[in-house]
């Protein structure tokens, strides 16, 4: 699966993954519905393939959000496997943001995300913060098929600090130490490319964190998210690449699927348009970093 995903970065020279997180609030007026869970779920769904068929051949992979879908209920969650399996159907490689993290049968239900093609993933999002034993159980899946996970380590948000920047008794920060937890759980995934089927979520807002973490974590892929909308920028990113401009993909969502209400020359007929511009502005900034 890294293997894979680094081979697409590469043919492309893109490290994004377009985050799929459709709200009402982004949507143009011809996709907004009544409070109907069945009519939003169509809209989003009608929204994600324009985005998906303007971008698909720019980017590797997408990143669908499954909170913005579950709200609807069932029909949300069929939503989220449609454009799964549209986005596949399309080349792309999916990374399911999930934030699972339960132990014992829970887990174990949790890991079809991954165990199952039927939601047409690659990778999902961990949290690891009840111990190994709530990801033990997606290891092995990893282990067994070609499956990757993304393991919450530092996160982009402002209050990420209140838990994962505290000191403990080693003299270790609290994220420091679940990045030790996560480098010694990847040991036994390392693909040919040198990096492990078991990644770590690094926010782009902590590009000083994010650096030193690069060089804890020589052989752990990066998934960057708070690029963009949350203020991380390329010349952010320097120090999360490696010597050979790989080790992360970063994530870009508000920035790509609402690009269209950021210029009057894109009208709401034209948000494909807008978002494979975005991308493509997401990726010389990017060039940069790199």
């Amino acid at each position: 699966m890294i293997d894979n995903l680094i081979s697409k970065i590469e043919s492309l020279k893109a490290p994004i993954v377009v985050g799929l997180d459709p709200t009402p609030e982004l949507m143009p007026a011809r996709l907004q519905t009544d409070d109907c869970p069945q009519d939003r779920a169509e809209a989003i769904v009608e929204f994600n393939c324009e985005i998906i068929d303007a971008i698909h051949d720019l980017v590797p992979a997408v990143k669908p959000q499954i909170a913005m879908y579950e709200r609807y209920g069932m029909a949300g969650l069929d939503a989220y496997i449609t454009t799964t399996q549209y986005a596949k159907s399309k080349g792309l490689m999916i990374i399911g943001d999930i934030k699972r993290g339960d132990i014992a049968s829970t887990a174990e239900a949790y890991a079809c995300h991954i165990g199952n093609d039927k939601w047409a993933q690659d990778a999902v999002t961990l949290n690891p913060y009840l111990g190994k034993d709530s990801v033990a159980l997606f290891l092995k899946v990893c282990e067994e098929q070609d499956k990757g996970v993304f393991v919450l380590v530092k996160t982009s948000n402002a209050g990420s600090g209140d838990l994962q920047d505290l000191p403990l008794e080693n003299g270790k920060l609290v994220y420091e130490h679940v990045a030790d937890l996560v480098s010694d759980w990847s040991k036994e995934l390392i693909g040919a490319s040198g990096y492990s089927k078991v990644g770590a979520v690094v926010g782009a807002t902590f590009p000083e964190q994010g650096r030193k973490l690069r060089e804890r974590m020589p052989h752990t892929f990066f998934l960057v998210p708070g690029y963009g909308a949350q203020g991380g920028s390329g010349k952010d990113l320097q120090g999360f690449f490696d010597k050979n401009g790989l080790g992360c993909i970063v994530n870009s969502s508000r920035g790509i699927i609402a690009a269209w209400k950021k210029d009057e020359k894109f009208g709401e007929n034209n948000i494909g348009d807008a978002a494979r511009e975005a991308v493509l502005a997401m990726k010389a900034d990017l060039m940069e970093a790199v």
